[in-house]
């Protein structure tokens, strides 16, 4: 029998594998799309593969409880917030690319999984031993494989990409809050739908509507990021921050760096060194730790215990 911890490693470890496999799609399609046309055509196809399932389980969940008015309100709540995180985070790290280099921003943004410990100490949640030490090695393992030197200054582009390293967090920590307290394929159909919806006004307003033949020229990396990333990875993240801690969560989800990395030298001939097999190695460890460290044998509530 499969514990509701180990099913939300796996379901985060496949949302890590998902995300990690898009960053070749991403890559691809801004040969033909604006960052925002992008995120508004994959994450609206990713919310239309959701709707039927949505559809059928809202029915569902509306005849048990009656309460139609209070889920709706808590849908609207939890769509409309994670969604719109979701939306922010993705924007400052597509458009601080522009300023940065691709193993700064991938650093930076990864900056998170400490982050999210440092947020939850802050909120008066009590840090066992074994995520500080995942997190710091996950951390280390994320320098490796991102940098081949060091950081030398702040460019324009790394604020970008470290403001959104916040808003990362911040996203873990919001479905860490809504996802025991919602269904999780609705849940994701929200937030994909919030999200896509504003990145399809943002390209209007900047004026990066797409001719067709763009759109047809990139449509395997639209279905792609679509269906696996949007559909099944952020829906899966979902499932997984029911069972699972905010802080080992986000060291889990960090595994998205080791995948794109494979990815990149598999499919986009790009090399991985020795330092980068180094890097993903120690990250791997961070993440064992984390997971097998005996205090977080039994899953917490998110509830705060108070400061301590």
């Amino acid at each position: 029998m499969i514990t509701k911890t180990a099913q939300a490693n796996i379901a985060l470890s496949l949302a890590a594998f998902f995300w990690g496999t898009t960053f070749i799609a991403q890559s691809r399609a801004m040969d033909n799309l604006s960052p925002m046309a992008y995120g508004g055509l994959r994450f609206t196809l990713g919310a239309l593969c959701l709707l039927p399932l949505a559809f059928w389980r809202a029915r569902k969940l509306i005849g048990e409880s009656g309460d139609r008015r209070g889920l709706i309100r808590l849908w609207f709540l939890g769509a409309g917030v994670s969604g719109g995180i979701l939306f922010l985070g993705i924007s400052l790290q597509q458009y601080g690319l522009v300023w940065t280099t691709a193993g700064k921003a991938g650093f930076i943004t990864s900056l998170y999984v400490v982050l999210v410990p440092v947020i939850l100490r802050l909120m008066g949640y009590k840090i066992v031993a074994g995520e500080a030490i995942g997190a710091g090695l996950a951390l280390t393992g994320l320098y490796l494989l991102s940098f081949t030197s060091g950081l030398s200054s702040l460019s324009l582009g790394d604020g970008l990409v470290l403001i959104g390293a916040w808003v990362w967090a911040g996203h873990v920590l919001t479905l860490g809050w809504f996802s025991p307290k919602m269904d999780s394929i609705i849940l994701g159909l929200g937030q994909a739908l919030v999200c896509g919806f504003l990145n399809l006004v943002g390209t209007v307003i900047l004026g990066q509507w797409p001719a067709w033949a763009n759109v047809t020229a990139a449509w395997l990396d639209i279905v792609w990021g679509g269906i696996f990333s949007v559909a099944l990875g952020f829906t899966l993240q979902v499932i997984g921050q029911k069972n699972a801690a905010p802080a080992p969560a986000a060291i889990i989800l960090q595994m998205e760096a080791v995948v794109a990395a494979v990815a990149g030298a598999l499919f986009l001939n790009e090399v991985i060194t020795f330092r980068m097999f180094m890097g993903m190695t120690i990250m791997l460890a961070g993440m064992l730790i984390s997971q097998l460290w005996p205090i977080l044998a039994k899953p917490r509530s998110l509830v705060p215990p108070g400061p301590g």
